[in-house]
């Protein structure tokens, strides 16, 4: 049971951190919080990782009801993941802004950007609820639960350290490296989105075949 646990934290936390990529979430933060103090912009990294795992958590408890209601199959939900996911990776990729024009504007403006646009629909956004819901979809047991709970508090952990430390991860790197590096994520992000089309794919036409060929 522990290990099934353990097992269940690790490979939440894998799944999250590539398409969640708080690296990438570092110079947008930066630039939202950039009148406020180390002690402020602090705060408002502990809400937004806060804010994050309670999003996520919710999916994680409500995510099969969410599917029940919708009609929506795990291989359609792997689908739509990986079409969402895809798109994410190809902005990365080609260095398109994740925040548009007008969300940065207002994020700017606001004081409190922890739960928008940081937490959703930055962090906590489409991709990563996918995930979760998928992964809740698969769960047999508590003990499954309570690993991908684990597994969503170390990414928000995760996430935290990120951003406090971000300025001296961006000052490291500078915007080139930085830049460098989320196309180098973006790679590896767009590899999963193929592997979650081609299995909901896969999937649907073994689960239909017995029909398709009768």
């Amino acid at each position: 049971m522990t290990s099934a646990i353990l097992n269940y934290a690790i490979g939440t936390l894998a799944a999250l951190f590539p398409i969640a990529n708080p690296i990438g979430a570092v110079p947008i933060f930066y630039s939202l919080t950039a009148t406020d103090s180390r002690q402020e912009r602090r705060k408002q990294a502990q809400r937004t990782a806060i804010d994050v795992v309670l999003i996520l958590a919710v999916f994680l408890v409500g995510g099969r009801a969410i599917l029940e209601f919708f009609g929506i199959s795990l291989d359609v939900l792997r689908i739509a993941g990986g079409l969402l996911v895809g798109n994410a990776a190809w902005e990365l990729v080609a260095s398109k802004p994740r925040l548009m024009d007008a969300e940065q504007k207002a994020g700017a403006e606001k004081e409190d950007v922890s739960f928008t646009p940081m937490a959703t629909p930055l962090i906590a956004g489409p991709g990563s609820i996918g995930v979760i819901i998928g992964l809740s979809a698969r769960m047999t047991q508590w003990g499954d639960y309570l690993g991908c709970a684990i597994g969503i508090v170390l990414f928000g952990t995760l996430l935290y350290v990120c951003l406090v430390l971000g300025e001296t991860l961006l000052s490291l790197l500078g915007r080139n490296g930085m830049g460098a590096l989320n196309r180098v994520l973006g790679f590896f992000i767009l590899a999963i989105a193929v592997q979650l089309i081609a299995d909901g794919v896969l999937s649907l036409l073994h689960t239909a075949a017995p029909t398709l060929f009768k």
